[in-house]
């Protein structure tokens, strides 16, 4: 699997916990450490949702563009 760096600095950027953002995301803790992680994949879905809430591509979030919006 993948791990997404960017996925906890954002979440750190804002001051969030790993729990704040599975609950924007409508899951648990723990499954957002597994996304965070790279334990098992994240839903195309949350990262739509995390690339609103952050104001950044998906492609930012997944590590395939240096820039954000």
């Amino acid at each position: 699997m993948y791990c997404y760096p960017r996925l906890r600095d954002l979440r750190e950027d804002q001051d969030m916990t790993q729990a704040e953002v599975g609950r924007l995301l409508g899951t648990t803790q723990q499954q957002y450490y597994k996304y965070e992680k790279g334990i098992q994949e994240i839903p195309a879905h949350h990262l739509i949702v995390l690339a609103d809430y952050y104001h950044v591509t998906v492609d930012y979030l997944l590590g395939r563009d240096t820039k954000n919006l």
